[in-house]
């Protein structure tokens, strides 16, 4: 028997609000109204499953320096899209603030490695159709 169930993964930033917007949008989820908390915590949720991200303000909060130890990151996020969708996807998460800080290498891997808006890392990473 499990000791505990999955919850919430939790991303410190700035601006919760803002960070959870770019992920409701990334992935197609809803941002779950909470106007009490807003400004410290938002959530976003895929309405069919019911996953969860959400965003905590940190005040002082220092993004990760990718790739390097110094500032390491401490976790980052994968996100599954079809091969013929790769390059549409890329546009898409750039043109809602991302920024792409390594290739796939012409092909070569099966993955690319971007920065939020607040500087953790992500990756679209190539997927059966």
């Amino acid at each position: 028997m499990a000791i505990a169930t999955m919850g919430v993964v939790v991303l410190d930033c700035p601006d919760p609000k803002a960070l959870a917007e770019f992920y409701a949008r990334v992935l197609g989820w809803q941002v779950v109204p909470d106007e009490e908390r807003a400004d410290e915590w938002v959530e976003v949720a895929d309405p069919g499953s019911g996953c969860r991200l959400a965003f905590q303000a940190s005040p002082g909060y220092l993004p990760p320096r990718w790739p390097s130890l110094e500032r390491a990151q401490q976790l980052h996020l994968d996100f599954d899209v079809p091969r013929e969708r790769l390059d549409e996807a890329e546009r898409e998460v750039v043109a809602l603030g991302a920024r792409l800080v390594q290739g796939d290498g012409g092909g070569e891997r099966d993955f690319r490695v971007y920065l939020d808006p607040a500087g953790h890392p992500f990756c679209l990473c190539v997927c059966a159709s």
